[in-house]
């Protein structure tokens, strides 16, 4: 999975036309994460991931066998 996220961050940032520098200043975040995002690290804080997430538009959705039953028996959860 690291792999595909790595790629997909990739992706996304080329097709946004912006440089690992740009990236990471509009996510507020050191230009050497990015790179090592890019790159397949795999040991990251969730925070920073989440920053560089949200200037990309790309959304983390969380699959489970209970997920249905979460969403409505949880009342924390967001629909």
């Amino acid at each position: 999975m690291q792999n595909s996220l790595a790629s997909i961050i990739l992706f996304h940032r080329k097709r946004s036309g912006l440089t690992q520098q740009k990236l990471a200043e509009l996510a507020g975040v050191g230009k050497n994460l990015i790179y090592e995002l890019e790159n397949g690290k795999q040991s990251v804080r969730l925070e920073n991931l989440l920053k560089v997430l949200r200037v990309l538009n790309i959304e983390l959705d969380f699959h489970s066998p209970l997920r249905e039953s979460f969403l409505r028996e949880s009342p924390d959860a967001e629909c």
